[in-house]
């Protein structure tokens, strides 16, 4: 698996691997973890696609310095710039919470056009889940911006999301997310950066209910499959439901035995799946 570097017009850099050939198949993992999230159908997905893992800023070993703004519209702007260079003309993309919500919001803006998009559990057009929960983790974040706070604050971050955590994610128990949570926090302790970095986006990611998704839904002519978790507490089926409705070319999988993590608790029907979608 190669390791490269997508350099944005305005300095910010996303690090990315790629394996295998064929069509381009671009994965965007979700908040606070990394690549790794889409590791266990990569071996499967290879063997159809060029897949293309990439970092989301202030994730793994991308871009996570404060002097960008790490708004809604940059994030989606230096999403959008990277998969047209990494994926070229033609290429698909699937996304998980964070990075599903940059892809609909790439399409809706008319910065992305991909040929195909798989949307697994993200929030779609609802506000953000467990209200009280995220507003405690943005007010944490939001000290890192406070000075001789950055570097406490990231000690602290390594505290919570122990290895344990990601087990407690996967619905089957899979104690190789122990290993997906590690490699999403290696680098955080001690990282006065990243923590100031992290203080602006929490300060810029809307929470409200997101209506113009609703407004663009109709307006989205693509191929679009929405691969649910029926397990997943934080993404209901109905938002599912919902958009679907509103989606022009949609369909819905759920998988009843998988939770949060989804490629960690049914790898093989995630990949059958995308592989049915996307080949």
């Amino acid at each position: 698996m190669r390791l490269r570097l997508y350099h944005h017009r305005d300095g910010a850099r996303v690090a990315y691997r790629e394996v295998g050939s064929g069509p381009p198949l671009v994965l965007l993992h979700s908040l606070g973890l990394s690549h790794r999230e889409w590791e266990p159908v990569v071996a499967a997905l290879s063997a159809r696609f060029r897949v293309v893992l990439p970092d989301l800023p202030l994730h793994g070993d991308s871009e996570d310095r404060p002097r960008h703004p790490y708004s809604p519209e940059w994030l989606t702007e230096v999403i959008a710039g990277f998969c047209a260079e990494a994926g070229g003309s033609r290429y698909l993309v699937a996304g998980h919470d964070l990075g599903a919500e940059l892809a609909l919001r790439g399409i809706a803006a008319g910065l992305m056009a991909p040929s195909r998009l798989v949307l697994t559990p993200t929030r779609l057009h609802r506000r953000e889940p467990f209200g009280a929960t995220r507003a405690t983790w943005r007010a944490a974040c939001r000290l890192g911006a406070l000075p001789g706070m950055d570097r406490a604050l990231s000690h602290g971050a390594r505290l919570v999301f122990r290895p344990a955590f990601g087990e407690r994610l996967s619905v089957q128990g899979n104690r190789a997310a122990r290993d997906l949570m590690r490699h999403a926090f290696a680098d955080v302790g001690g990282n006065g950066n990243r923590a100031r970095s992290w203080a602006r986006f929490a300060r810029r990611w809307p929470i409200e209910a997101q209506r113009q998704l609703l407004d663009a839904y109709p307006g989205m002519q693509l191929p679009v499959m929405l691969l649910w978790a029926e397990e997943d507490p934080m993404h209901p089926l109905q938002a599912a439901l919902e958009a679907l409705d509103l989606l022009p070319e949609a369909q819905l999988r759920t998988l009843s035995s998988a939770g949060f993590l989804i490629a960690y608790d049914d790898p093989v029907a995630v990949a059958r799946e995308l592989i049915a979608f996307c080949g």
